[in-house]
């Protein structure tokens, strides 16, 4: 399994990502990005768009899934009880 998570110190919809790995007891591959909109282009090549948390699940066909709360429920769905 190649859980991989694109975030940012400091940032609140990361750390609730970071929370539901934790509590699930997943492990993940952390690329911290940087805080720069524009110098992101990693983030963008794999979803599209620049805003952190991304979540790269490749077992499970997710090459860049944004948006914290989709993320959250993805994993429970996925990886919960």
């Amino acid at each position: 399994m190649t859980l991989e998570l694109y975030k940012l110190p400091g940032c609140p919809y990361c750390a609730k990502v970071e929370t539901k790995l934790d509590e699930l007891g997943l492990d993940y591959v952390e690329h911290e990005v940087p805080s720069s909109h524009s110098e992101r282009g990693e983030v963008e090549e794999v979803s599209g768009q620049t805003g952190v948390p991304v979540l790269v699940d490749t077992d499970h066909g997710i090459e860049g899934m944004p948006e914290s709360d989709d993320i959250v429920e993805y994993l429970e769905e996925t990886y919960g009880a």
